[in-house]
Protein backbone atom coordinates (compact mmCIF):
# COMPACT_ATOMS: atom_id res chain seq x y z
CA UNK A 1 0.00 0.00 0.00
CA UNK A 2 1.08 3.57 -0.61
CA UNK A 3 0.52 6.19 2.06
CA UNK A 4 -0.49 9.59 0.72
CA UNK A 5 0.48 12.47 2.97
CA UNK A 6 -2.10 15.22 2.49
CA UNK A 7 -0.61 18.40 1.16
CA UNK A 8 -1.64 21.88 0.30
CA UNK A 9 0.03 23.33 -2.80
CA UNK A 10 3.52 24.23 -1.72
CA UNK A 11 5.24 26.79 -3.90
CA UNK A 12 9.02 26.83 -4.17
CA UNK A 13 10.47 29.76 -6.07
CA UNK A 14 13.38 29.08 -8.43
CA UNK A 15 15.18 32.18 -9.56
CA UNK A 16 17.32 32.39 -12.67
CA UNK A 17 19.69 34.78 -10.95
CA UNK A 18 20.42 35.87 -7.42
CA UNK A 19 19.82 32.45 -5.86
CA UNK A 20 23.01 30.48 -6.45
CA UNK A 21 23.04 28.45 -3.25
CA UNK A 22 20.69 25.73 -4.57
CA UNK A 23 18.55 26.32 -1.49
CA UNK A 24 14.81 26.35 -2.20
CA UNK A 25 13.02 29.52 -1.26
CA UNK A 26 9.58 29.07 0.26
CA UNK A 27 7.04 31.45 -1.21
CA UNK A 28 4.18 33.01 0.68
CA UNK A 29 1.96 29.98 0.14
CA UNK A 30 1.62 27.65 3.07
CA UNK A 31 3.70 24.49 3.09
CA UNK A 32 0.81 22.64 4.71
CA UNK A 33 0.51 20.89 8.03
CA UNK A 34 3.15 18.37 8.95
CA UNK A 35 6.90 18.62 9.36
CA UNK A 36 7.35 15.25 7.63
CA UNK A 37 5.75 16.54 4.47
CA UNK A 38 7.62 19.85 4.54
CA UNK A 39 10.98 18.10 5.00
CA UNK A 40 10.30 15.74 2.09
CA UNK A 41 9.38 18.66 -0.16
CA UNK A 42 12.50 20.61 0.85
CA UNK A 43 14.80 17.65 0.13
CA UNK A 44 13.19 16.98 -3.23
CA UNK A 45 13.31 20.63 -4.24
CA UNK A 46 16.99 20.88 -3.33
CA UNK A 47 17.70 17.93 -5.62
CA UNK A 48 15.78 19.57 -8.45
CA UNK A 49 17.70 22.81 -8.06
CA UNK A 50 21.03 21.07 -7.86
CA UNK A 51 20.65 18.62 -10.73
CA UNK A 52 17.87 19.06 -13.20
CA UNK A 53 16.82 22.57 -14.10
CA UNK A 54 18.48 25.21 -16.21
CA UNK A 55 16.37 28.14 -15.16
CA UNK A 56 16.13 30.99 -17.65
CA UNK A 57 13.68 33.19 -15.77
CA UNK A 58 11.46 33.14 -12.72
CA UNK A 59 10.05 29.66 -12.24
CA UNK A 60 8.08 28.07 -9.47
CA UNK A 61 7.59 24.47 -8.41
CA UNK A 62 4.38 23.55 -6.65
CA UNK A 63 4.41 20.37 -4.58
CA UNK A 64 1.12 18.64 -5.30
CA UNK A 65 1.45 15.45 -3.23
CA UNK A 66 3.90 13.53 -1.08
CA UNK A 67 3.61 9.74 -1.12
CA UNK A 68 5.49 7.31 1.11
CA UNK A 69 5.56 3.68 -0.03
CA UNK A 70 6.02 0.46 1.88
CA UNK A 71 9.82 0.60 1.58
CA UNK A 72 10.03 4.01 3.28
CA UNK A 73 10.85 5.80 0.03
CA UNK A 74 9.16 9.15 -0.56
CA UNK A 75 7.81 10.42 -3.86
CA UNK A 76 7.11 14.14 -4.24
CA UNK A 77 4.98 15.18 -7.21
CA UNK A 78 5.60 18.68 -8.54
CA UNK A 79 3.88 20.99 -10.98
CA UNK A 80 5.85 23.78 -12.65
CA UNK A 81 5.04 27.39 -13.50
CA UNK A 82 6.95 30.02 -15.48
CA UNK A 83 6.48 33.69 -14.67
CA UNK A 84 3.22 32.75 -13.02
CA UNK A 85 1.95 30.74 -16.00
CA UNK A 86 1.11 27.06 -15.83
CA UNK A 87 3.59 24.85 -17.68
CA UNK A 88 1.63 22.13 -19.46
CA UNK A 89 3.76 18.99 -19.38
CA UNK A 90 5.99 20.38 -16.66
CA UNK A 91 4.96 17.99 -13.91
CA UNK A 92 7.38 15.38 -12.56
CA UNK A 93 8.10 13.22 -9.53
CA UNK A 94 11.19 13.15 -7.32
CA UNK A 95 11.86 9.77 -5.66
CA UNK A 96 14.10 9.49 -2.59
CA UNK A 97 14.83 6.14 -0.98
CA UNK A 98 15.86 5.51 2.62
CA UNK A 99 19.55 5.60 1.67
CA UNK A 100 19.23 9.13 0.33
CA UNK A 101 19.45 8.12 -3.34
CA UNK A 102 17.28 10.35 -5.51
CA UNK A 103 15.81 9.60 -8.92
CA UNK A 104 13.44 11.48 -11.21
CA UNK A 105 10.36 10.09 -12.90
CA UNK A 106 8.82 11.64 -16.02
CA UNK A 107 10.97 14.67 -15.35
CA UNK A 108 10.49 17.29 -18.04
CA UNK A 109 13.73 19.21 -17.76
CA UNK A 110 13.10 21.13 -20.96
CA UNK A 111 14.70 24.53 -20.69
CA UNK A 112 12.29 27.43 -20.72
CA UNK A 113 15.02 29.89 -21.57
CA UNK A 114 13.92 32.00 -24.52
CA UNK A 115 10.18 31.47 -24.04
CA UNK A 116 8.46 34.74 -24.78
CA UNK A 117 6.57 36.24 -21.87
CA UNK A 118 4.29 38.49 -23.91
CA UNK A 119 1.61 37.35 -26.34
CA UNK A 120 1.32 38.91 -29.80
CA UNK A 121 -2.49 38.99 -29.57
CA UNK A 122 -5.19 38.67 -26.93
CA UNK A 123 -7.35 35.81 -25.72
CA UNK A 124 -10.36 36.85 -27.80
CA UNK A 125 -8.31 36.53 -30.98
CA UNK A 126 -6.98 33.16 -29.79
CA UNK A 127 -10.56 31.95 -29.31
CA UNK A 128 -11.39 32.87 -32.90
CA UNK A 129 -8.32 31.01 -34.18
CA UNK A 130 -9.18 27.96 -32.06
CA UNK A 131 -12.66 27.66 -33.53
CA UNK A 132 -11.20 26.15 -36.70
CA UNK A 133 -10.47 22.98 -34.70
CA UNK A 134 -14.06 22.57 -33.50
CA UNK A 135 -16.09 20.07 -35.56
CA UNK A 136 -19.29 19.79 -33.50
CA UNK A 137 -21.97 22.32 -32.66
CA UNK A 138 -20.29 25.27 -31.00
CA UNK A 139 -22.05 27.23 -28.31
CA UNK A 140 -21.30 30.88 -27.74
CA UNK A 141 -18.98 30.21 -24.85
CA UNK A 142 -15.20 30.06 -24.63
CA UNK A 143 -12.29 30.94 -22.38
CA UNK A 144 -8.59 31.51 -23.03
CA UNK A 145 -5.70 31.25 -20.56
CA UNK A 146 -2.08 32.11 -21.30
CA UNK A 147 0.16 29.11 -20.53
CA UNK A 148 3.54 27.64 -21.45
CA UNK A 149 3.06 24.58 -23.67
CA UNK A 150 5.76 21.96 -23.09
CA UNK A 151 3.64 18.92 -23.91
CA UNK A 152 4.76 16.05 -26.14
CA UNK A 153 8.42 16.93 -25.67
CA UNK A 154 8.20 19.74 -28.23
CA UNK A 155 10.00 23.06 -27.87
CA UNK A 156 8.31 25.06 -25.15
CA UNK A 157 6.37 28.12 -26.26
CA UNK A 158 3.89 30.64 -24.97
CA UNK A 159 0.36 29.61 -25.93
CA UNK A 160 -3.27 30.16 -25.16
CA UNK A 161 -5.24 27.23 -23.81
CA UNK A 162 -8.65 27.93 -25.29
CA UNK A 163 -11.67 25.96 -24.06
CA UNK A 164 -14.55 25.89 -26.53
CA UNK A 165 -17.90 24.65 -25.29
CA UNK A 166 -20.52 22.98 -27.44
CA UNK A 167 -21.87 19.61 -28.50
CA UNK A 168 -20.11 16.67 -30.13
CA UNK A 169 -21.61 15.05 -33.22
CA UNK A 170 -23.55 12.46 -31.16
CA UNK A 171 -24.96 15.10 -28.79
CA UNK A 172 -22.39 14.60 -26.02
CA UNK A 173 -21.30 17.93 -24.46
CA UNK A 174 -17.89 19.15 -25.58
CA UNK A 175 -15.20 21.10 -23.78
CA UNK A 176 -12.55 21.16 -26.46
CA UNK A 177 -9.13 22.35 -25.26
CA UNK A 178 -7.15 23.95 -28.09
CA UNK A 179 -3.57 25.22 -27.75
CA UNK A 180 -2.93 28.30 -29.90
CA UNK A 181 0.64 29.55 -30.30
CA UNK A 182 0.62 33.03 -28.76
CA UNK A 183 3.22 34.26 -31.26
CA UNK A 184 2.21 32.68 -34.59
CA UNK A 185 -1.44 31.77 -34.05
CA UNK A 186 -0.79 28.17 -35.11
CA UNK A 187 -2.74 25.35 -33.43
CA UNK A 188 -0.24 23.35 -31.35
CA UNK A 189 -2.57 20.65 -30.06
CA UNK A 190 -6.04 19.83 -28.80
CA UNK A 191 -7.96 17.40 -26.58
CA UNK A 192 -11.51 16.83 -25.41
CA UNK A 193 -12.25 17.74 -21.80
CA UNK A 194 -15.46 15.71 -21.56
CA UNK A 195 -14.58 12.13 -20.68
CA UNK A 196 -17.62 10.09 -21.53
CA UNK A 197 -18.77 7.50 -19.06
CA UNK A 198 -18.27 4.01 -20.42
CA UNK A 199 -21.17 1.72 -20.92
CA UNK A 200 -21.13 -1.63 -19.15
CA UNK A 201 -21.88 -4.45 -21.54
CA UNK A 202 -22.65 -8.12 -21.05
CA UNK A 203 -20.15 -10.51 -22.55
CA UNK A 204 -20.81 -14.18 -23.17
CA UNK A 205 -17.27 -15.52 -23.29
CA UNK A 206 -15.78 -18.83 -24.35
CA UNK A 207 -13.93 -19.54 -21.11
CA UNK A 208 -15.03 -17.20 -18.31
CA UNK A 209 -18.81 -17.43 -18.55
CA UNK A 210 -20.97 -14.34 -18.63
CA UNK A 211 -18.94 -11.30 -17.59
CA UNK A 212 -19.34 -7.54 -17.38
CA UNK A 213 -17.17 -5.64 -19.83
CA UNK A 214 -16.65 -1.93 -20.25
CA UNK A 215 -17.68 -0.69 -23.68
CA UNK A 216 -18.17 2.67 -25.34
CA UNK A 217 -21.34 4.22 -26.72
CA UNK A 218 -21.04 5.23 -30.38
CA UNK A 219 -23.41 6.11 -33.16
CA UNK A 220 -25.40 2.98 -33.96
CA UNK A 221 -24.67 1.08 -30.76
CA UNK A 222 -21.56 0.16 -28.78
CA UNK A 223 -17.93 -0.73 -29.44
CA UNK A 224 -15.46 -2.89 -27.50
CA UNK A 225 -13.54 0.05 -26.13
CA UNK A 226 -12.81 0.72 -22.46
CA UNK A 227 -12.25 4.41 -21.74
CA UNK A 228 -12.16 4.06 -17.94
CA UNK A 229 -8.78 2.43 -17.40
CA UNK A 230 -5.67 4.51 -17.96
CA UNK A 231 -5.47 5.74 -21.53
CA UNK A 232 -8.09 3.20 -22.57
CA UNK A 233 -7.95 0.13 -24.79
CA UNK A 234 -10.03 -1.66 -27.39
CA UNK A 235 -10.55 -5.04 -29.02
CA UNK A 236 -10.83 -5.50 -32.75
CA UNK A 237 -10.74 -8.25 -35.37
CA UNK A 238 -12.76 -9.91 -38.10
CA UNK A 239 -16.46 -9.70 -37.27
CA UNK A 240 -15.88 -7.32 -34.36
CA UNK A 241 -17.37 -3.92 -35.10
CA UNK A 242 -20.30 -2.56 -33.12
CA UNK A 243 -23.18 -4.15 -31.27
CA UNK A 244 -26.65 -2.66 -31.06
CA UNK A 245 -27.74 -3.95 -27.63
CA UNK A 246 -24.38 -4.16 -25.82
CA UNK A 247 -24.72 -7.90 -25.35
CA UNK A 248 -21.71 -9.56 -26.94
CA UNK A 249 -21.15 -13.14 -28.08
CA UNK A 250 -23.06 -16.32 -27.29
CA UNK A 251 -20.39 -18.29 -25.44
CA UNK A 252 -19.45 -20.43 -28.45
CA UNK A 253 -17.17 -20.07 -31.46
CA UNK A 254 -20.21 -19.78 -33.74
CA UNK A 255 -20.28 -16.09 -32.82
CA UNK A 256 -17.11 -14.12 -33.62
CA UNK A 257 -17.76 -11.84 -30.67
CA UNK A 258 -17.31 -14.60 -28.07
CA UNK A 259 -13.52 -14.79 -28.39
CA UNK A 260 -13.39 -10.99 -28.43
CA UNK A 261 -15.23 -10.95 -25.10
CA UNK A 262 -12.52 -13.18 -23.58
CA UNK A 263 -9.74 -10.96 -24.92
CA UNK A 264 -11.46 -7.76 -23.75
CA UNK A 265 -12.20 -9.25 -20.33
CA UNK A 266 -8.59 -10.45 -20.15
CA UNK A 267 -7.06 -7.04 -20.69
CA UNK A 268 -9.55 -5.51 -18.24
CA UNK A 269 -8.71 -7.99 -15.45
CA UNK A 270 -4.96 -7.82 -16.12
CA UNK A 271 -5.01 -4.02 -15.96
CA UNK A 272 -6.90 -4.19 -12.65
CA UNK A 273 -4.52 -6.79 -11.22
CA UNK A 274 -1.44 -4.67 -11.86
CA UNK A 275 -3.11 -1.47 -10.72
CA UNK A 276 -4.74 -2.80 -7.55
CA UNK A 277 -2.00 -5.22 -6.51
CA UNK A 278 1.18 -3.39 -7.49
CA UNK A 279 0.01 0.19 -8.02
CA UNK A 280 1.11 0.02 -11.64
CA UNK A 281 -0.51 2.59 -13.91
CA UNK A 282 -1.19 0.49 -16.98
CA UNK A 283 1.00 -2.03 -18.71
CA UNK A 284 3.54 0.59 -19.78
CA UNK A 285 3.52 2.30 -16.37
CA UNK A 286 2.05 5.46 -17.90
CA UNK A 287 -1.60 4.50 -18.36
CA UNK A 288 -1.20 2.54 -21.58
CA UNK A 289 -2.58 -0.98 -21.87
CA UNK A 290 -2.24 -1.66 -25.59
CA UNK A 291 -5.08 -3.26 -27.54
CA UNK A 292 -6.33 -6.66 -28.74
CA UNK A 293 -6.70 -8.19 -32.18
CA UNK A 294 -8.61 -11.48 -32.36
CA UNK A 295 -9.23 -14.01 -35.17
CA UNK A 296 -5.69 -13.61 -36.51
CA UNK A 297 -4.67 -15.76 -39.46
CA UNK A 298 -6.21 -19.10 -40.40
CA UNK A 299 -6.20 -21.92 -37.85
CA UNK A 300 -3.38 -20.08 -36.07
CA UNK A 301 -2.31 -22.01 -32.95
CA UNK A 302 -0.76 -19.19 -30.98
CA UNK A 303 -1.06 -15.75 -29.42
CA UNK A 304 1.63 -13.10 -29.23
CA UNK A 305 2.64 -9.73 -27.91
CA UNK A 306 4.28 -7.14 -30.20
CA UNK A 307 6.18 -4.18 -28.80
CA UNK A 308 6.04 -2.36 -32.12
CA UNK A 309 2.27 -1.91 -31.82
CA UNK A 310 2.17 -2.46 -28.05
CA UNK A 311 -0.65 -4.93 -28.65
CA UNK A 312 -1.82 -8.51 -28.25
CA UNK A 313 -2.87 -10.78 -31.10
CA UNK A 314 -4.79 -14.04 -30.74
CA UNK A 315 -5.26 -16.89 -33.18
CA UNK A 316 -8.41 -19.02 -33.35
CA UNK A 317 -6.60 -22.34 -33.04
CA UNK A 318 -6.92 -25.16 -35.54
CA UNK A 319 -10.08 -26.58 -33.96
CA UNK A 320 -8.34 -29.91 -33.54
CA UNK A 321 -5.87 -29.22 -30.75
CA UNK A 322 -6.75 -25.66 -29.78
CA UNK A 323 -9.76 -23.37 -29.71
CA UNK A 324 -9.22 -19.55 -29.72
CA UNK A 325 -6.21 -18.70 -27.55
CA UNK A 326 -8.00 -15.96 -25.62
CA UNK A 327 -8.10 -17.64 -22.18
CA UNK A 328 -7.51 -15.45 -19.15
CA UNK A 329 -4.06 -16.73 -18.19
CA UNK A 330 -2.93 -16.41 -21.81
CA UNK A 331 -4.11 -12.78 -21.85
CA UNK A 332 -2.27 -12.06 -18.60
CA UNK A 333 0.81 -13.80 -19.99
CA UNK A 334 0.87 -11.73 -23.19
CA UNK A 335 0.25 -8.39 -21.47
CA UNK A 336 3.04 -9.13 -19.00
CA UNK A 337 5.48 -9.21 -21.90
CA UNK A 338 4.57 -5.52 -22.22
CA UNK A 339 5.37 -4.94 -18.54
CA UNK A 340 8.73 -6.65 -18.95
CA UNK A 341 9.51 -4.59 -22.05
CA UNK A 342 8.99 -1.40 -20.06
CA UNK A 343 10.99 -2.53 -17.01
CA UNK A 344 13.80 -5.11 -17.05
CA UNK A 345 13.71 -5.60 -20.85
CA UNK A 346 14.83 -9.22 -20.42
CA UNK A 347 16.41 -10.27 -23.71
CA UNK A 348 14.33 -13.02 -25.31
CA UNK A 349 17.00 -15.71 -25.55
CA UNK A 350 19.03 -17.93 -23.25
CA UNK A 351 18.47 -17.71 -19.50
CA UNK A 352 17.19 -14.13 -19.66
CA UNK A 353 14.62 -15.29 -22.22
CA UNK A 354 13.54 -18.07 -19.87
CA UNK A 355 13.09 -15.50 -17.11
CA UNK A 356 11.09 -13.36 -19.53
CA UNK A 357 8.73 -16.24 -20.34
CA UNK A 358 8.49 -17.31 -16.70
CA UNK A 359 7.58 -13.75 -15.68
CA UNK A 360 4.64 -13.92 -18.08
CA UNK A 361 3.59 -17.34 -16.78
CA UNK A 362 3.87 -16.15 -13.18
CA UNK A 363 1.74 -13.06 -13.63
CA UNK A 364 -0.64 -14.77 -16.06
CA UNK A 365 -1.30 -17.25 -13.25
CA UNK A 366 -1.68 -14.50 -10.65
CA UNK A 367 -4.14 -12.69 -12.94
CA UNK A 368 -6.20 -15.88 -13.15
CA UNK A 369 -6.26 -16.16 -9.36
CA UNK A 370 -7.05 -12.44 -9.04
CA UNK A 371 -10.13 -12.78 -11.30
CA UNK A 372 -11.59 -15.41 -8.95
CA UNK A 373 -13.81 -16.59 -11.79
CA UNK A 374 -15.60 -19.87 -11.07
CA UNK A 375 -15.62 -20.77 -14.76
CA UNK A 376 -11.82 -20.59 -14.93
CA UNK A 377 -10.47 -21.01 -11.40
CA UNK A 378 -6.85 -20.20 -10.64
CA UNK A 379 -4.23 -22.90 -11.06
CA UNK A 380 -0.57 -23.32 -11.99
CA UNK A 381 -1.21 -24.85 -15.41
CA UNK A 382 -0.80 -22.49 -18.37
CA UNK A 383 -3.44 -22.49 -21.12
CA UNK A 384 -5.51 -25.39 -19.82
CA UNK A 385 -8.74 -23.86 -21.18
CA UNK A 386 -7.73 -23.65 -24.83
CA UNK A 387 -7.45 -27.38 -25.58
CA UNK A 388 -10.11 -29.26 -27.52
CA UNK A 389 -11.59 -31.53 -26.54
CA UNK A 390 -10.83 -30.21 -23.04
CA UNK A 391 -9.72 -32.85 -20.55
CA UNK A 392 -8.07 -32.89 -17.16
CA UNK A 393 -4.32 -32.49 -17.27
CA UNK A 394 -4.18 -30.45 -20.48
CA UNK A 395 -1.69 -27.60 -20.36
CA UNK A 396 1.06 -25.77 -22.20
CA UNK A 397 3.25 -25.66 -19.09
CA UNK A 398 3.04 -27.00 -15.53
CA UNK A 399 4.63 -24.66 -13.02
CA UNK A 400 4.55 -27.13 -10.12
CA UNK A 401 6.44 -29.75 -12.16
CA UNK A 402 7.66 -28.23 -15.47
CA UNK A 403 9.14 -31.46 -16.81
CA UNK A 404 5.64 -32.94 -17.19
CA UNK A 405 5.56 -31.45 -20.70
CA UNK A 406 8.60 -33.54 -21.63
CA UNK A 407 10.63 -30.47 -22.61
CA UNK A 408 10.92 -27.99 -19.74
CA UNK A 409 13.62 -27.97 -17.10
CA UNK A 410 12.75 -28.46 -13.43
CA UNK A 411 16.28 -27.70 -12.25
CA UNK A 412 19.02 -25.35 -13.34
CA UNK A 413 22.09 -26.69 -15.12
CA UNK A 414 24.73 -25.13 -17.34
CA UNK A 415 22.77 -26.28 -20.40
CA UNK A 416 19.48 -24.56 -19.49
CA UNK A 417 20.38 -21.48 -21.52
CA UNK A 418 20.52 -23.51 -24.70
CA UNK A 419 16.85 -24.49 -24.42
CA UNK A 420 13.99 -22.69 -26.14
CA UNK A 421 12.87 -19.86 -23.82
CA UNK A 422 9.51 -21.56 -23.23
CA UNK A 423 11.36 -24.52 -21.72
CA UNK A 424 14.22 -22.76 -19.92
CA UNK A 425 11.40 -20.86 -18.16
CA UNK A 426 10.71 -24.05 -16.21
CA UNK A 427 13.37 -23.29 -13.60
CA UNK A 428 11.80 -19.95 -12.61
CA UNK A 429 8.25 -21.31 -12.85
CA UNK A 430 9.24 -24.14 -10.52
CA UNK A 431 10.93 -21.68 -8.15
CA UNK A 432 7.81 -19.50 -8.00
CA UNK A 433 5.50 -22.41 -7.24
CA UNK A 434 7.77 -23.56 -4.41
CA UNK A 435 8.00 -20.00 -3.07
CA UNK A 436 4.25 -19.39 -3.17
CA UNK A 437 2.81 -22.82 -2.37
CA UNK A 438 5.69 -24.95 -1.10
CA UNK A 439 6.72 -28.46 -2.07
CA UNK A 440 3.86 -30.12 -0.16
CA UNK A 441 0.98 -27.63 -0.08
CA UNK A 442 -2.19 -28.31 1.86
CA UNK A 443 -4.10 -27.94 -1.40
CA UNK A 444 -2.74 -28.26 -4.89
CA UNK A 445 -0.22 -30.68 -6.36
CA UNK A 446 3.02 -31.59 -4.63
CA UNK A 447 6.17 -30.25 -6.27
CA UNK A 448 9.45 -32.19 -6.45
CA UNK A 449 12.64 -30.43 -5.38
CA UNK A 450 16.03 -30.90 -6.97
CA UNK A 451 17.80 -31.30 -3.63
CA UNK A 452 15.16 -33.41 -1.90
CA UNK A 453 14.37 -30.63 0.58
CA UNK A 454 10.93 -29.67 1.82
CA UNK A 455 10.06 -26.04 1.05
CA UNK A 456 7.33 -24.09 2.86
CA UNK A 457 5.47 -21.53 0.76
CA UNK A 458 4.80 -17.92 1.76
CA UNK A 459 1.61 -17.44 -0.27
CA UNK A 460 0.89 -15.99 -3.69
CA UNK A 461 0.54 -12.40 -2.50
CA UNK A 462 4.01 -12.17 -0.95
CA UNK A 463 5.63 -14.19 -3.73
CA UNK A 464 4.04 -11.96 -6.37
CA UNK A 465 5.22 -8.78 -4.66
CA UNK A 466 8.76 -10.12 -4.47
CA UNK A 467 8.87 -11.11 -8.15
CA UNK A 468 7.33 -7.81 -9.25
CA UNK A 469 9.86 -5.75 -7.28
CA UNK A 470 12.73 -7.90 -8.53
CA UNK A 471 11.54 -7.40 -12.12
CA UNK A 472 10.90 -3.67 -11.92
CA UNK A 473 13.79 -2.62 -9.66
CA UNK A 474 16.65 -5.12 -9.89
CA UNK A 475 16.56 -7.24 -13.04
CA UNK A 476 18.16 -5.97 -16.23
CA UNK A 477 18.11 -7.08 -19.85
CA UNK A 478 20.84 -9.70 -19.39
CA UNK A 479 19.83 -11.13 -16.00
CA UNK A 480 20.48 -14.86 -15.71
CA UNK A 481 19.32 -17.29 -13.06
CA UNK A 482 22.11 -16.58 -10.56
CA UNK A 483 21.38 -12.85 -10.81
CA UNK A 484 17.63 -13.53 -10.53
CA UNK A 485 18.31 -15.19 -7.19
CA UNK A 486 20.13 -12.06 -6.03
CA UNK A 487 17.37 -9.81 -7.41
CA UNK A 488 14.59 -11.64 -5.59
CA UNK A 489 16.60 -11.76 -2.35
CA UNK A 490 17.11 -8.00 -2.59
CA UNK A 491 13.39 -7.55 -3.23
CA UNK A 492 12.49 -9.73 -0.25
CA UNK A 493 14.91 -7.79 1.93
CA UNK A 494 13.35 -4.49 0.84
CA UNK A 495 9.81 -5.68 1.46
CA UNK A 496 10.16 -7.93 4.50
CA UNK A 497 13.68 -7.56 5.88
CA UNK A 498 16.87 -9.58 5.66
CA UNK A 499 16.51 -12.86 7.55
CA UNK A 500 12.70 -12.67 7.46
CA UNK A 501 10.57 -15.74 6.75
CA UNK A 502 10.01 -14.46 3.23
CA UNK A 503 13.71 -13.78 2.62
CA UNK A 504 14.70 -17.23 3.84
CA UNK A 505 11.96 -18.84 1.72
CA UNK A 506 13.33 -17.15 -1.41
CA UNK A 507 16.77 -18.59 -0.72
CA UNK A 508 15.36 -22.05 0.01
CA UNK A 509 13.19 -22.12 -3.14
CA UNK A 510 16.10 -21.17 -5.40
CA UNK A 511 18.32 -23.80 -3.79
CA UNK A 512 15.53 -26.33 -4.36
CA UNK A 513 15.79 -25.71 -8.13
CA UNK A 514 19.63 -25.82 -8.08
CA UNK A 515 20.21 -22.06 -8.35
CA UNK A 516 22.75 -21.25 -5.64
Amino acid sequence: MKRIIPTAFTALALWGCGNTSNTPVISSREVGAGAEQAAAVQRAAAEVLGQKFEVGGVEELQARAVIEDDTGATHVRFDRTFQGLRVLGGDFVVHSNTDGVTEFSVANTLSLKGVESKAHFDGAAASVLAQAAFTGVKLDSSSAELVVDALEGRAAALAYEVILEGLQADGTPSELHVLVDARTGAIRGQWEGIETAAAVGTGNSLYSGTVSINTNSVSGGYELRDTTRGKGFYTTGTGITTDADNVWGNGTTSNAQSAAVDAHYGIQVTYDYYFNTHGRNGIDGAGGAGYNTVHYGTKYNNAFWSDSCFCMTYGDGDGTTFTPLTALDVAGHEMTHGVTSRTAKLVYSGESGGLNEATSDIFGTLVEYYANNANDPGDYIIGEEIYTPAKAGDGLRYMYNPSLDGKSANCWSSSVGSLDVHYSSGVANHFFYLLAEGSKPASGPASPTCNGATVTGIGRAAAGKIWYRALTVYMTSSTKYAAARTATLNAAKDLYGSGSTQYNAVAAAWTAVSVN
